[in-house]
């Protein structure tokens, strides 16, 4: 009894000072909270950006304007208009330009001077020749007096030396001035015909500084301006060749290539319709002109050349062009409805029971409402919804929508 009357009991007792043990589970709580809700948040915000970064992998095709004739060829192919008759026109002489007069879509006639050369030095090498010419031609002249003087003397020695007038010694003396009289003219005369040669020469050389136009055609490109050294073949450092490029635009042509395995199905005289890009809605009819005894190895197409029945001034030298060879027999006149837009069969899916094309607009896809006409053998005729040269999505799967972004299938 005694020992637990001496028993500390201090020990029992509640310390109201103590920090509380509730205080740091409570901040590991929060922290914990914390970490979790960012977790959360980063996830979430990482799930957005990939979903709103994904991509669909489509195929292209474009909206065209097309004819019957396009729909019912016997083939299409591609080819750019070229003049048959052209010429970069040059000087055959040395010097600097110093008159030029026409610039680029200048008319110009066969003959026209549309350039000049410096020409003071021709010129008066050519002053110089003339005036030889004139010399030998007073040459001539004198010969020709000396020779009337020495036939006339020579007929009356001749008579005198018959009457045994006069010696053989004059006799001999008149007949050898009579020669060499007769010998002077003929010297002169040929030193007339030297100095007009070398007139036509040097004329020629003036000529030389004029630059002529070849043909009647249109001034496509200027190479030289007034001031720059002209050069034939343009050799010299610094110096010009040809000072213009000239085209015969009634020679216009569209060479089309077209496939090896296809060239059987053309033939000379073929009818054919030609559009170009830069006038879609305009036809111009056509026939092949000529196709080319000869294929492109690295190619493999053959060269066919297609001329224009009829064109117009908006026609121009290496604009693009897409010729449809029509069927051997087909009147030209049956294809002269206006051409009509039309997408690939394949761009036409139906979303909410309308009929929709997935129009490409920048990187993301824009869903579209059309109304349909009538099928094109491919493709489909559009009549409301898009425009010529939009970008359409082929073969469109269900997970399309619009503003989805897309990569175009390589």
């Amino acid at each position: 009894m005694s020992d637990n009357k001496h028993t500390d009991l201090s020990f029992l007792k509640i310390n109201r000072n103590a920090p509380r043990e509730t205080e740091p589970r409570s901040k590991s709580s929060l922290i914990i909270l914390l970490i979790v809700g960012v977790l959360v948040i980063s996830a979430g915000l990482f799930f957005a950006f990939v979903s709103g970064n994904s991509t669909e992998t489509v195929e292209l095709g474009t909206v065209v304007l097309t004819t019957s004739a396009q729909e019912s060829a016997v083939l299409t192919a591609s080819g750019y208009i070229v003049a048959q008759r052209k010429a970069a026109v040059a000087s055959k002489g040395t010097g600097r330009l110093e008159y030029l007069g026409v610039i680029e879509g200048d008319r110009v006639k066969t003959g026209q001077i549309i350039g000049r050369l410096e020409s003071s030095d021709v010129e008066a090498a050519l002053g110089q020749v003339k005036a030889n010419l004139n010399l030998a031609k007073a040459g001539l002249e004198s010969a020709k007096a000396e020779l009337d003087d020495a036939a006339a003397n020579f007929e009356r020695q001749k008579t005198l030396f018959a009457q045994n007038s006069i010696s053989r010694a004059d006799y001999d003396g008149a007949n050898a001035r009579y020669r060499r009289a007769v010998a002077a003219v003929s010297s002169a005369d040929a030193s007339i015909k030297y100095a007009e040669a070398n007139v036509r020469a040097t004329e020629v050389q003036l000529e030389y500084t004029l630059i002529r136009a070849p043909f009647d055609g249109v001034v496509l490109t200027k190479n030289a301006n007034v001031g720059e050294v002209i050069s034939p073949f343009g050799a010299a450092a610094g110096s010009r060749g040809a000072i213009v490029s000239v085209a015969d635009m009634s020679s216009l042509e569209v060479e089309a290539d077209v496939s090896e395995s296809n060239i059987e199905k053309i033939k000379e005289g073929m009818l054919c319709e030609i559009t170009l890009d830069a006038y879609p809605e305009q036809r111009y009819s056509g026939f092949v002109n000529k196709i080319v005894p000869t294929a492109d190895r690295a190619k493999a197409t053959v060269l066919t050349k297609v001329r224009f029945k009829e064109r117009d001034a908006r026609v121009l030298p290496e604009m693009r062009a897409k010729v449809s060879f029509l069927k051997e027999g087909k009147l030209q006149e049956e294809n002269n409805t206006p051409p009509k837009i039309s997408v690939p069969a394949s761009a036409i899916t139906t979303r909410n029971g309308q009929k929709v094309v997935f129009v490409a607009k920048g990187e993301t896809l824009t869903e579209t409402a059309v109304t349909l006409g009538e099928s094109m053998g491919n493709r489909i005729e559009i009549k409301s919804g898009v425009m010529p040269g939009e970008k359409v999505v082929l073969r469109p799967t269900e997970k399309l929508s619009t503003g989805i972004k897309f990569t175009i299938e390589k």
